[in-house]
């Protein structure tokens, strides 16, 4: 490992996919740390019809800014957390309207901002956001939800990863949903590689994504208070 003490630098996994692990890569060497990108997700795009007219546009996941038209950049837009948010402004979305990071959290801003009976575009993962429509219906909203991409378990580990839990070296590592934690798990069981977590933390954006990581070797696991980046990076020291 090359863990130095808490204020040393520090290798750390990513798990998260594209374009997340880049950005989350980035943070990382601004803070004096090591990342070695891991995605345990693989993300596909899917085609979509989507409605022509709709009052405001609803991501819980910057994944699904890839799937809407640029014809739709000029309907607002409410981000689930702030880093959905600016990726959503540098995809060229006008109005953008951010929550404090959860599903819940997302409704209420929505409610807080539109009007009951507006027609809300809800793009999101096959699978994700099924309470978060139900949630915004019953506040009297007209929801259209658009499946544009689903997420798979990626089928084994980066080489880079790999070859940094071979060689001990790894001290940290971040997970940022429980579809990756769970791929994760996996993939590290498999391929035979629970021991070199004995001595490494698990850093996870929520208790739910916590919960995977609990059947591997971490010496311990923590979890973000709120569901962002941001919360994660000082659980890292």
């Amino acid at each position: 490992m090359t863990e130095t003490g808490a204020t040393g630098p520090l290798t750390v996994l990513v798990t998260r996919p594209e374009p997340g692990g880049s950005a989350t890569a980035a943070a990382l060497r601004a803070a004096g740390h090591v990342p070695v990108l891991a995605p345990c997700l693989e993300i596909e795009a899917l085609p979509a019809a989507l409605p022509a007219l709709v009052d405001a546009i609803v991501v819980a996941s910057a994944q699904a800014l890839p799937g809407l038209p640029p014809a739709l950049r000029a309907v607002p837009l409410f981000a689930v957390g702030d880093a959905t948010a600016a990726r959503a402004r540098a995809t060229g979305f006008i109005s953008v309207a951010s929550a404090a990071g959860t599903a819940r959290e997302l409704a209420e801003l929505v409610g807080a901002q539109i009007d009951p009976g507006a027609r809300l575009l809800l793009a999101c993962g096959a699978g994700h956001s099924l309470g978060l429509a139900a949630d915004l219906r019953r506040r009297g909203f007209r929801v259209t939800r658009r499946v544009v991409y689903r997420s798979r378990p990626a089928r084994e580990l980066d080489t880079a990863a790999r070859a940094a839990l071979e060689a001990g070296e790894v001290d940290r590592v971040m997970v940022f949903s429980p579809a990756s934690a769970r791929s994760f798990a996996t993939l590290v069981t498999e391929a035979g590689l629970d021991w070199a977590l004995a001595g490494a933390i698990g850093v996870a954006i929520s208790p739910a994504a916590a919960a995977p990581l609990s059947r591997l070797s971490f010496r311990e696991i923590r979890s973000a208070v709120s569901p962002d980046q941001d919360h994660m990076l000082p659980l890292l020291p």
